[in-house]
Order: structure tokens, then sequence, then C-alpha cells
């Protein structure tokens, strides 16, 4: 098998406000919120402002960035792929696109059958997951 179905991915206005996020602040990730402060919005964090807990799931990058949430986050949303997209509105309280009238929001569709055996690796901690 040659191309793996990617477990998240994001939409083109998404892309655009992470290469800008990129530029303005160096190395970045996400992480999926558990439902505390900011619902259940995926977090955008500098890389060296979020520590990645040993077990949080890597499902993959968006255009370099690298996407993960804990593991029971992740026991919920496994059978999904999430596609992050931007909307208007306040950006989660301590995600980097606070403050730029748009937030990130996570949309998602459920993989068929036949994809589910095409699904891209997944990774744990940061270490193993962020050159």
């Amino acid at each position: 098998m040659s191309e793996f179905i990617p477990r998240v991915t994001g939409t083109p206005a998404a892309i655009n406000l992470l290469r800008t996020l990129r530029r303005e602040h160096g190395d970045i990730l996400f992480h999926q919120s558990g439902g505390c402060c900011d619902g259940s919005s995926p977090m955008c964090f500098r890389k060296d402002d979020y520590i990645v807990g040993d077990e949080d799931v890597r499902l993959g990058e968006i255009d370099g960035v690298p996407f993960f949430m804990s593991p029971s986050q992740f026991d919920y949303w496994k059978h999904t792929q999430l596609i992050i997209d931007l909307v208007p509105g306040r950006g989660g309280m301590f995600s980097l696109e606070n403050g730029t009238e748009t937030r990130f929001l996570t949309r998602s569709r459920l993989f068929d059958d036949a994809e589910l055996d095409q699904l891209a690796p997944l990774s744990f901690g940061a270490d193993r997951a962020i050159a």
C-alpha cells in the first residue's frame, strides 16, 4: 500500500492560518482538548509551551504541524477523520489563534470499512513524534 489515509487533515483556511502562526511563533503543535476550559476545541500551541504526554496519541500532521490528543479522547475519535477548519469567532483562551477573530474547529467524518485498513500509523508522546 503506497498511500495512507490521514487521520487528521485541515481545510485551506486552517492551513493558511497555520502558516501565518508558524511564521510568527516558530514550531507549533495541536492538541485536541478534552473538554476543560475551552470545550473540545483543537488548541494550537508553541511547541515549547505545551508538554505532550508520553501516552498522548499523535494522529498525524496538518501541513507539517503535529496533532495530538489524549488516549481517552482518541478512544472516542478512532473511527473518524478529524478535519480542522477555521470559522469566525473567538479562539480558545490559550490557543495561538486567539485574537485573530477566528477559531479552529474540529469537524469529523466516519471512516468507511475499506478506509480502516488504510489508516496512517499512530505514534505516541512527544519524543517519538516531533523531530
